[in-house]
C-alpha cells in the first residue's frame, strides 16, 4: 500500500481475510483502498458474518447513498450480536450520515448507556450536538470525555465543537490543533478546523486546513464543500464550482451540495445550470425546502414568471404546513411577487388575497400592498 501498489495489496488482504477472518485490522486496510462499490463488488470475499461487518464499515466510509442497504446489514448484524457496541456506534452512523440527527443522537444516547467509557465515534456525537445546538449535552459530554481520558483526539474535537458552538472560535481551534498533535491525520480535527477558520474570516489557513483533510481522505464531502464555501466569500465562483462538483459526485443525493452549486451558477450568470441544480435538489427530498425557493428566484430572474409563480405557491404551501396559521415575515418576498403577478394577469381575486396577506405582515410590505389594492 505505501509504494501505492493498491491492486496489489487488496488481493493480498483478500488472501489474508478468506485464510482467517477475525483479523479486523486487515480488514480495515482493505477498506481504505476502495474507491467505490464496484471496486467492493470484485472483491472474491468467502461468505462470512465478519465480511457483512466489512460491508457496512465500507458503506460508511463510502458515504455510500444507499443507506436502506447499510441499516439491512446491521439490523441483520445486530440480530446476531445483539450487545456489540462497535455496530451500536455503526448504526448511529448511518443515521447521521442520512442526516436524521434525533434517532442518531438517541442511538448514540444508548450507546453511552451501554459503555460509558467509550470515546471512539463520540466526536460524531458532539457534531450531532453541535447542529443542534444542545449546549447542556454537549457540555457534559466534554466533561465526561476529560474524565474518561483528556489526551485522546476524540476528547480534544469534542471540546473544540463545545467551545464553537458558544462562539469561542479561537479556543475551538487550539482544541482541534491539540487534537492534530495527538494525531496528525485525524480527518475530523483538519474540517472542523476549516469550519473555525471560515468563522474567523481567516480564508488562507480554512483552505490549507481543508486541502489537509482531503489530502487525509479524497472522499471527505465536507472538505470540498467547505472548500467551495471558502472561495464563494472570496468572490472566486469558477473556482468554489469546481469544489461544489467534487462535493455533489460524493453525496449525488444531498441536496444541500445541490443548492450550493447552483447558487454558484447563479453568480456566474449561468441560469439554466442553476436550475438543474435545484431541480436535482428538488427531486432528493429537500428537507428544509431550499431548492424550491431557489428555483422561484431564479425563473424570477429569467423573467420566466408564470414558472415563478408555481414555485413561489410551492413555497407558501409548504410553509403553511410547517406553521402555526401566523403569517411568516419571510413570506413577504413570495407574496408580493405573487400580489403583482397576479394583478398583471388580470386576476383581481387572487391579487386581493396576496396582498391581504401582506397586510398581516405589516413593516414596508404593508405599504406596497396598499399601493397595489389602491390601482
Amino acid at each position: 500500500k505505501q509504494l501505492d501498489y493498491n491492486k496489489m495489496a487488496a488481493k493480498v488482504l483478500v488472501e489474508s481475510v478468506n485464510e482467517y477472518p477475525f483479523n479486523w485490522s486487515a480488514w480495515k486496510l482493505l477498506t481504505s483502498l476502495m474507491k467505490s462499490k464496484d471496486t467492493v463488488m470484485q472483491l472474491q470475499l468467502k461468505d462470512h458474518c465478519i465480511k457483512q461487518m466489512f460491508l457496512a464499515d465500507v458503506y460508511l466510509e463510502l458515504q455510500h447513498h444507499e443507506t436502506t442497504e447499510v441499516l439491512d446489514i446491521l439490523d441483520a448484524l445486530i440480530e446476531v450480536f445483539p450487545n456489540s457496541t462497535h455496530l451500536a456506534a455503526q448504526m448511529a452512523m448511518a443515521h447521521y450520515n442520512m442526516r436524521d440527527f434525533d434517532e442518531a443522537q438517541r442511538l448514540f444516547q444508548l450507546l453511552q448507556r451501554q459503555d460509558p467509557c467509550r470515546l471512539e465515534a463520540m466526536d460524531v456525537y458532539s457534531n450531532i450536538l453541535f447542529v443542534k445546538e444542545c449546549k447542556a449535552e454537549l457540555s457534559f459530554l466534554a466533561h465526561n470525555a476529560i474524565k474518561i481520558d483528556k489526551y485522546r483526539p476524540e476528547t480534544c474535537c469534542i471540546i473544540g465543537n463545545y467551545y464553537s458552538l458558544k462562539g469561542e472560535h479561537e479556543r475551538a481551534v487550539i482544541y482541534f490543533k491539540r487534537a492534530l498533535r495527538l494525531d496528525p491525520n485525524y480527518l475530523s480535527a483538519w474540517t472542523l478546523m476549516g469550519h473555525e477558520y471560515v468563522e474567523m474570516r481567516n480564508s488562507a489557513a480554512a483552505i490549507e486546513s481543508y486541502r489537509r483533510a482531503v489530502d487525509i481522505n479524497p472522499r471527505d464531502y465536507r472538505a470540498w464543500y467547505g472548500l467551495g464555501q471558502t472561495y464563494e466569500i472570496m468572490r472566486m465562483h469558477n473556482y468554489a464550482l469546481y469544489y461544489f462538483q467534487k462535493a455533489t459526485k460524493l453525496r449525488p443525493y444531498d441536496p444541500r451540495m445541490w443548492c450550493a452549486m447552483g447558487e454558484t451558477f447563479e453568480r456566474l450568470g449561468r441560469f439554466d445550470d442553476a436550475i438543474k441544480c435545484y431541480k436535482q435538489a428538488e427531486g432528493n427530498e429537500d428537507p428544509e425546502g431550499t431548492a424550491i425557493l431557489r428555483l422561484a428566484k431564479a425563473y424570477q430572474k429569467k423573467e420566466d414568471n408564470h414558472t415563478a409563480a408555481i414555485y413561489y405557491e410551492k413555497v407558501l404551501k409548504r410553509r403553511a404546513l410547517e406553521g402555526n396559521g401566523e403569517e411568516r415575515r419571510d413570506n413577504a418576498d413570495a407574496l408580493l411577487f405573487l400580489a403583482k403577478h397576479a394583478k398583471r394577469q388580470g386576476d383581481v381575486e387572487h391579487c386581493e388575497k396576496y396582498c391581504n396577506r401582506l397586510l398581516d405582515i405589516g413593516g414596508t410590505v404593508k405599504d406596497e400592498a396598499k399601493s397595489i389594492l389602491m390601482e
